[in-house]
């Protein structure tokens, strides 16, 4: 049985400035798990393969994929995993990472990705916050995870002590009887907990169900015709420990039995390998990915003629004009699809994919239109009244893929979900005539280094805790390579004797890579609003001012020296 949301009423509602779909609502089935939802009919497809790694070439069919993820569901079982309890997953871009998260859920347990990059104390709050009894891991990130006091999984060739081997534990399911006693799954049970810095900059679990998820796969994928099952190639290199890589990509490519290329990190000739030899069709990525399309030379080495690329979507951070104007120039007959998506949200919420309209007359930098089965608003921040066209305003989203809250976040799921079911994001756009939306800014502070999340509030507590640091305040400077880097003003004490960039190094040695502090400058005070609030804008125009300034003053001198 398919419930059906109630059709649109048309783009907007005069009193209530209420925006929906453009486009016929889309049924949602009942009482389907999202496991059972995307392994639909796979059987059918049992031959064709559904994920294979570019540089390892090892694949799995649907029909591997299938009994993979009964097998890791009943191994789950026998272990004593039950219902609603969470694993937390610690693997990078492998093909069997779907089997690892579908084979969770699919026992009832709750699916929790987290990002191998990330330093171990990271991963330990991730662990301890999520309440988790069990982990699955590989040998490169065994170490992070080895003294957390949990059964551990572990992938790969080597054998460790006191580990359960992936392979042994599948062979023990299949010695094993009949399933453990089931459990009666229901679509709205929880299946995943991703972990968000939402709109406060702390991260914390986002409770998502099975119903969730899958009636955002059925809005995401409107535009898929029954000609296209079976036909799309889809590039695995958005992390899977993120919504939209699980999601996204593995669900989405699984529902539409197509192809998913697994890269597990970004290299750029490994990158057009791939596209050209797997004929990859479809390549969600980042804006710093298609600037080195657009501006490395190594690109001019490969016949790009070769490509059967037909669209590249782009979602994780804001996508400059020029850019995307080069972009076309170098690549005429690739479509880029701007999206809009939060996990909150289940993943994708606004997107160009619309079979009806090319990219040749969509507005640029829009990030598209409302997706089918949603409601939107925008509302004055401080009257909190919905506004009509053109006018920006925070963006609220309303539907059946709205999370059921923060894990343990009561206060904070209140302040982002209010009594009418309106999802309230923290960032600031407006929608036009047409129906395209455009987001103008963030009410959130996070800071968004190559398409992950940078908390400013997690790095000032580290700041913060340099004995020498009496204050500081964390913000994002634009960057041509990585969209946004953190920088920082900081406040030492009278008797400091560190500099800038032993402060900077002391923030790397406790988080992930991404999360560094990329620039420090010493400053007497943090300036701060009324309420207390840290003034982030005033420091970030400062700070590119005094950037500025100071490049032209090295280009004089310089000129001066010639």
């Amino acid at each position: 049985m398919e419930t059906h949301p109630p059709q649109p009423q048309g783009l907007k509602q005069e009193d209530e400035h209420i925006f929906r779909s453009r486009l016929p609502a889309v049924p949602v089935p009942e009482n389907m798990t999202l496991p059972d939802f995307v392994l639909h009919e796979a059987e059918l497809y049992a031959n064709k393969v559904a994920f294979v790694e570019a540089v390892t070439g090892k694949a799995y069919t649907y029909g591997q994929v299938t009994r993979d993820t009964r097998r890791f569901a009943k191994a789950l079982k026998s272990l004593g995993l039950r219902k609603g309890q969470v694993v937390v997953v610690v693997l990078p871009n492998v093909a069997e990472y779907a089997i690892v998260a579908l084979g969770i859920m699919m026992a009832g347990g709750v699916f929790s990705g987290a990002n191998p990059l990330a330093h171990a104390s990271e991963i330990r709050k991730q662990v301890e916050d999520a309440d988790a009894k069990l982990l699955v891991t590989s040998g490169s990130t065994y170490e992070k995870v080895k003294s957390l006091g949990l059964p551990i999984i572990a992938m790969g060739e080597e054998r460790i002590e006191n580990v359960i081997c992936w392979e042994d534990l599948l062979e023990a399911a299949d010695r094993a009887g009949s399933d453990a006693a089931d459990e009666t799954i229901k679509q709205t049970d929880l299946c995943a907990l991703p972990f968000s810095s939402g709109t406060t900059g702390t991260s914390k679990g986002v409770m998502l169900s099975h119903r969730n998820l899958v009636a955002n796969l059925c809005s995401t994928l409107f535009s898929v015709g029954p000609e296209m099952v079976g036909q799309i190639t889809t590039l695995g290199l958005m992390p899977f420990f993120h919504i939209y890589g699980i999601t996204g990509i593995c669900c989405a490519t699984l529902r539409n039995k197509g192809t998913v290329v697994v890269m597990g990190r970004f290299d750029l000739r490994t990158f057009l390998n791939a596209l050209i030899n797997h004929e990859i069709t479809f390549a969600p990525i980042v804006p710093p990915i298609m600037l080195a399309l657009v501006k490395d030379p190594v690109v001019d080495e490969f016949d790009l003629r070769r490509l059967k690329l037909r669209a590249v979507m782009t979602a994780a951070a804001p996508l400059a004009p020029e850019l995307l104007a080069a972009f076309e120039h170098k690549f005429p007959d690739v479509q880029v699809q701007e999206a809009y998506g939060l996990t909150e949200h289940s993943c994708i919420t606004l997107t160009h994919g619309d079979p009806n309209k090319g990219h040749s007359i969509a507005k640029r930098n829009s990030v598209g239109f409302i997706l089918p089965n949603l409601e939107m608003k925008f509302i004055d921040p401080n009257s909190g009244l919905s506004l009509p066209v053109n006018i920006p305003g925070e963006v609220c989203v309303r539907s059946q893929c709205v999370m059921q809250g923060y894990y343990k976040r009561e206060e904070e799921t209140e302040r982002t979900i209010d009594a009418e079911g309106w999802l309230h994001t923290g960032d600031v756009g407006y929608i036009d005539e047409d129906g395209d939306v455009f987001i103008v800014d963030r009410i959130k502070e996070l800071i968004k280094y190559k398409g992950f999340q940078v908390p400013p509030a997690e790095l000032e507590a580290i700041l913060l805790s340099h004995p020498s640091v009496e204050d500081a305040a964390v913000f994002p400077l634009p960057d041509e390579d990585a969209g946004e880097i953190p920088a920082a003003c900081v406040v030492m004490n009278p008797n400091a004797k560190e500099s800038e960039e032993e402060i900077m190094n002391y923030v790397a040695s406790n988080v992930a890579s991404y999360k560094k502090v990329r620039l420090v400058h010493f400053v007497d005070s943090i300036p701060k609003s009324p309420s207390g609030k840290i003034m982030r804008r005033f420091l970030r125009e400062k700070m590119e001012k005094k950037e500025t300034n100071s490049s032209a003053n090295a280009a004089h001198s310089s000129s001066h020296t010639a």
